[in-house]
């Protein structure tokens, strides 16, 4: 397979299923916050999927927490694909999106932050990022204890 024929696009409720079975097998590692299928039906249109000869191979989503601040969230690409370029082809959209909307910064919380680096991205604080804390961190089992690194982008 080569990433020529990845293609992305917007979620649509028929990747319902698809969507909750890879982030589940991240959130199944403890590397990725878990999603209801409710969750993701309530977020589905920030939501950008990857798929491989009508095969959803990998997601994304942007989450806003500021006017001028997106978050790339749920980024997970099938067991089998990954390495392939699709990860990078699901961010390049994300941040298309992101720069379509006049957002002028993208952040994520990753493991990975060797991958965002070479797609562009900058490692920084997370403290920079109250927005994220008072969203989503509250509510995380790791909140004290947070090992995830920060990573920013500035369009």
């Amino acid at each position: 397979m080569t990433t020529s024929t990845v293609a992305c696009r917007q979620a649509s409720e028929q990747d319902l299923d698809q969507l909750a079975e890879i982030i589940e097998g991240y959130a199944r590692q403890g590397i990725m916050l878990p999603r209801t299928k409710e969750m993701l039906r309530y977020s589905l249109d920030s939501f950008v999927v990857a798929e491989v000869d009508g095969k959803l191979i990998g997601c994304g989503s942007l989450c806003q927490l500021g006017q001028d601040l997106v978050e790339i969230r749920s980024l997970g690409i099938s067991n089998g694909y990954k390495g392939q370029g699709i990860g990078r082809k699901l961010v390049e959209t994300l941040v298309k999106q992101a720069k379509a909307a006049g957002i002028p910064k993208v952040m994520a919380l990753t493991y990975e932050d060797a991958f965002f680096q070479r797609v562009g991205f900058t490692v920084v604080e997370k403290e920079i990022f109250p927005e994220k804390v008072w969203k989503d961190c509250i509510h995380c089992s790791k909140q004290h204890c947070c090992d995830e690194i920060a990573v920013l982008m500035e369009l």
